[in-house]
């Protein structure tokens, strides 16, 4: 059974990000195969009916591609991939900033945060 979903977003937009999360660390590459739904659905502990919303979403996005009679596969169009994975790190990089701001952090003490991450524990990634 796959990690637990979030209350707050809907499970099939949690499963576009797993898949992305997946596909932006190269645990899934340009040209793989997705599992079909409804192994997926059971990995994930999920109805097939979510997948496949999942699987369609990343359709419409031109991010995997459907062929017919042998599955769901990543594109293999880099550009796409590109602004996939720059769209995710805006995303995580607003997130950030805005719990940080919250918190009554400065751009500054942010980014000092940031450089003292890497110093003592980014070599450990």
């Amino acid at each position: 059974m796959g990690d637990p979903f979030n209350a707050s977003s809907p499970i099939y937009l949690q499963l576009c990000e797993r898949i992305k999360n997946k596909m932006v660390r190269g645990e899934i590459r340009p040209g793989d195969r997705l599992p079909s739904v409804r192994d997926f659905a059971i990995d994930s502990g999920v109805n097939p009916n979510t997948v496949q919303h999942a699987y369609r979403a990343l359709e419409e996005t031109g991010i995997v591609e459907k062929r017919r009679g042998q599955g769901t596969f990543v594109t293999e169009d880099r550009e796409i991939l590109q602004r996939m994975r720059s769209g995710l790190r805006s995303r995580h990089i607003s997130a950030f900033v805005q719990e940080m701001s919250a918190m009554g952090c400065s751009e500054a003490e942010m980014l000092e945060g940031i450089r003292q991450f890497f110093k003592t524990k980014g070599e450990q990634l």
